[in-house]
């Protein structure tokens, strides 16, 4: 029966977000986790008369930012479209750079359950809030200075000046188009050594989830140069350290939620796209306008956010005021 409902999230990402027309070939890239969701999407495109549907299966990643088997990155450039949906990110690897270069449409799920099919974030009217995103993001490539607040103890400021913003709507339909649904979000690549202030992270660290009790990260010239906080800030901590990558610390990408119909549980693309919700990612970025790249790209979310972009009050305790 759960399939049944599950279809008309599939659906939904088939027709919509991914633009699936008659006679494309659709290449779902999955792992044996998430294997569940695949089989739908590649219903969902058979209906859609979609040309050759194939899925590839490989081992769950460890952790978000890992690159797929070397057999799969080959396969992802010669499709039209590929979703991915997995229970850890490929989005930032080299392999999705590529395909993206190479013109295919890419949507990624990471994270993704039976249930994000039916309810939650799925349910939002992407392309209706593919508008303020646009706007949002072209207010980020303007700006030259970021600065963001909560009540829980963030102050940070960003450097902002000569990078681009992007909007990151859930629709992947011009060729190179890159979505991840159901998380909607206003981002940019800051400059990488001129990150300095305070986060306290009150919603979920991706590839850990909810945190328990806050998580405080102070950053000096960029860099992560002190991580506090309970079991998420120690697992945190390993996680980042284990690569043995020095430029895993910097501040990579700050992101604004920006779909309605999501909340906070501890899924990647839910979380980051709770509207008012914000985001600082540690790790690579090269393949949005930064100069890193790295093993891992770990997203770090703050809810009920206050935002400046210079003089302009973006956001104020998560509500939009522009």
């Amino acid at each position: 029966m759960k399939e049944i409902l599950m279809m008309k999230g599939a659906m939904k990402l088939v027709s919509i977000c991914g633009g699936v027309k008659s006679g494309e070939n659709v290449s779902i890239i999955t792992d044996m986790v998430t294997l569940n969701v695949a089989k739908t999407l590649a219903k969902a495109a058979m209906d859609k008369e979609a040309g050759e549907v194939t899925i590839f299966i490989m081992e769950p990643r460890k952790a978000h930012g890992i690159e797929p088997p070397k057999p799969i990155a080959a396969a992802m450039k010669n499709s039209d479209v590929i979703f991915i949906p997995t229970l850890k990110s490929i989005a930032h690897t080299e392999a999705t750079q590529k395909a993206k270069e190479s013109g295919v449409r890419v949507v990624t799920i990471a994270e993704v359950t039976d249930d994000m099919l039916i309810s939650g974030g799925i349910e939002a009217n992407f392309e209706e809030q593919a508008v303020i995103t646009k706007k949002i993001a072209s207010m980020l490539t303007v700006a030259k200075k970021a600065e963001l607040f909560t009540k829980k103890g963030t102050k940070l400021s960003l450097n902002l000046e000569g990078r681009t913003g992007r909007a990151i709507t859930g629709l992947a339909t011009q060729p190179g188009g890159y979505a991840s649904p159901p998380n909607i979000e206003a981002s940019i690549a800051p400059i990488e050594e001129d990150t300095n202030g305070v986060i306290v992270i009150d919603g979920s660290i991706s590839g850990i989830g909810l945190v328990s009790s806050p998580v405080k990260i102070i950053f000096e010239k960029g860099r992560a140069v002190k991580i506090e906080g309970g079991p998420e800030a120690d697992k945190l901590k390993s996680t980042l350290a284990s690569t043995g990558d020095p430029n895993v610390y910097f501040a990579a990408e700050f992101g604004l939620g920006l779909n309605p119909f999501c909340t906070p549980k501890g899924l990647l693309l839910e979380d980051e796209g709770t509207f008012g919700s914000a985001h600082i990612a540690l790790g690579s970025n090269i393949d949005f306008g930064g100069k890193l790249r790295t093993p891992l790209h770990i997203d770090n979310i703050m809810c009920n956010v206050s935002v400046k972009l210079d003089k302009t009050l973006v956001f104020e305790e998560g509500k939009l005021k522009i």
